[in-house]
């Protein structure tokens, strides 16, 4: 997949082309993508996807504080990537650009610019200028100007379209077998291993304190998780508590995210880790003290041990 930074200079070859965020590149997104693929190959085109960074919520949106996504950049370019797409175009999202008229983005840019030939939307896609670009615009707009616009309905599932914002509230209730079915995928969180206050060394359950690689990455909630952990190109099973560790810290305003990886001793205080979710354990728990927190933790190491043997 070749990453284009911009639509300036643009060489492609009869660009079968759809445009989204694509946050978490879900089986949603695997519909219109294969269904992309698919017609680029028919037609001997190039598959062409076209994102924007930053997310034009983060700049739209005064209050970003609390928004969260499940994709970073280079998550989203991985993802991509494994779907075979040929071309990925990141347009750089400003507040100008988002004043663009539908039909002038579709002239100047998709068709001008990347000379558009075959265009793929979601079923519920809006682009443009107050969002007012819809498959009708779209449509009329491919009348004039000479190309093909086609609609894919959504992947549907018991409770409806698979969309991040489904996915994003699974997650946030700690429900990550649903969220990883919806996604195709194990969710994960990579970061950099930061010091903690090494309480769990004093009860034989070291832990790996995590800052994760962006600050909008979203954190699933509260609770202790059976997890694995990917160091280098190596895979552990783990143990991962989310939240404020009620048993040991008073202050139940900032959140942790703590590692426990099994059978392991290595100083990695620096490293690169990703944490792939497999299953909610439990909800955090406070603890009447230290022995009843290692004990229960004895029991957390092995419902993981079971359920990733």
């Amino acid at each position: 997949m070749v990453i284009h930074e911009g639509y300036e200079n643009l060489n492609l070859i009869a660009p079968v082309a759809t445009l989204g965020i694509f946050d978490g590149v879900h089986r949603g997104h695997m519909a219109l993508l294969d269904c992309l693929v698919s017609r680029a190959r028919e037609t001997r085109g190039e598959s062409v996807v076209i994102t924007f960074s930053p997310h034009p919520r983060l700049v739209l949106e005064q209050n970003n504080i609390n928004l969260s996504f499940l994709t970073t950049m280079e998550e989203k370019k991985v993802l991509l990537k494994n779907a075979n797409i040929d071309h990925l175009i990141i347009i750089e999202f400003t507040i100008g650009f988002s004043k663009i008229p539908a039909c002038d983005f579709v002239k100047d840019i998709l068709v001008e610019k990347i000379g558009t030939k075959h265009l793929i939307i979601g079923y519920d896609h809006h682009f443009g200028r107050k969002g007012e670009g819809d498959f009708n615009t779209i449509k009329q707009c491919s009348e004039e100007l000479d190309f093909i616009v086609e609609q894919v309905q959504g992947y549907q599932t018991e409770e409806g379209a698979i969309s991040s914002s489904l996915i994003r509230e699974a997650l946030l209730k700690g429900k990550v077998d649903e969220a990883n079915k919806w996604l195709g995928y194990y969710y994960s969180v990579s970061g950099i291993v930061i010091e903690g206050r090494k309480i769990g060394r004093t009860i034989g359950f070291p832990t790996a304190n995590i800052k994760p690689d962006s600050q909008y990455k979203l954190i699933p909630g509260n609770g202790v998780y059976a997890i694995e952990v990917q160091l280098n190109d190596n895979l552990y099973p783990g143990m991962l508590s989310i939240g404020s560790n009620p048993t040991v810290n008073t202050d139940n305003r900032f959140r942790s995210i703590e590692v426990h990886i099994l059978n392991f001793d290595k100083d990695i205080y620096g490293e690169k880790i990703s944490v792939i979710f497999r299953k909610k354990l439990r909800d955090e728990k406070k603890f009447d003290n230290l022995e009843q927190l290692t004990a229960q933790m004895g029991r957390d190491k092995l419902d993981t041990l079971r359920l990733l043997k």
